[in-house]
């Protein structure tokens, strides 16, 4: 784990993806490889509501020498919306993250279940095991396995067209479901060690004054960084944020949000530097 020093803003880092421990489709061995040809400096995997990738993950980039960062991205329910918390520089063997973690994957088979009898209602048969095809950890059966499923059939033509079909909220096969609270998530990161990040903000459609309302309570319980740079942000969002960051007193990260080749807007690496102005959140870290 990196300690407090001075590092230079030059190097790339992409503190943001998932390999196939959740929904990603690259090992974290694999993810690590194409993370160092891709001229990443330093790395952390995130996966959703998961740490069991950490060990070789952080294996992977050491036997490299790829600087490596543990990590995790939390789902949460905040007014209704589901929205997503990382945290950087966890130590993923503490105990009380582990169960947190646990208790959030709990609910996904049976979310699943649901989303595959509706799907029956639209022709879209065998659905909970066509999704199983393209889990690696049955755990953390998502949308996006059944995504890649729909896609399978030939129903759609990439990712998003199957949210925008079917997946997404109002679709045949969204089924809500209701994830750890922000104080939950800010405890477990913070628990263990780690930092707290808003991922992509560009993605929740809150209005600004819950927008508003999100960053006081993610800052009042200890909340350090947003998301600024990321793959889930058009560059006037890289702005946007870097704008809010500053009015709000966070420090500023930067993600790929890769999940695998051939249907991540951004690949590892790929995403331009941080806007001018902000504090990164790396800014005290060593390697």
């Amino acid at each position: 784990m990196f300690q407090p020093a001075c590092l230079t803003p030059m190097l790339n880092f992409d503190l943001h993806c998932h390999s196939n421990v959740s929904d990603g489709t690259l090992s974290p061995t694999a993810l690590a490889a194409r993370a160092q040809a891709n001229g990443v400096d330093v790395w952390a995997m995130t996966d959703h509501d998961e740490v069991a990738g950490i060990a070789e993950a952080r294996a992977a980039a050491a036997a490299i020498g790829l600087p490596y960062v543990p990590g995790v991205e939390i789902s949460i329910t905040w007014a209704g919306q589901t929205v997503h918390i990382v945290g950087l520089q966890i130590d993923e063997t503490n105990q009380a993250l582990i169960d947190g973690l646990a208790s959030l994957r709990g609910g996904r088979e049976r979310r699943a279940r649901d989303m595959a009898a509706q799907l029956e209602t639209v022709g879209i048969h065998g659905s909970f095991e066509g999704a199983l095809k393209f889990v690696g950890n049955p755990d953390l059966i998502s949308r996006t396995h059944f995504a890649r499923y729909i896609l399978e059939l030939g129903l759609c033509k990439n990712l998003s067209e199957v949210f925008a079909e079917y997946l997404g909220e109002g679709k045949a096969g969204f089924v809500p479901h209701r994830w750890a609270t922000l104080p939950d998530a800010l405890q477990w990161i913070k628990g263990a060690g780690g930092i707290a990040v808003i991922a992509h903000p560009g993605r929740y459609k809150f209005s600004d004054t819950a927008f508003d309302a999100l960053f006081a309570e993610f800052k009042d319980l200890g909340g350090t960084a947003i998301e600024v740079t990321t793959g889930s942000h058009t560059p006037d969002q890289y702005e946007e944020y870097a704008k809010v960051a500053n009015r709000y007193g966070f420090l500023a990260s930067r993600g790929s949000d890769f999940h695998g080749p051939g249907e991540s807007r951004v690949d590892l690496g790929a995403l331009p530097p941080l806007p001018a102005g902000v504090k990164p959140v790396w800014h005290d870290w060593s390697i």
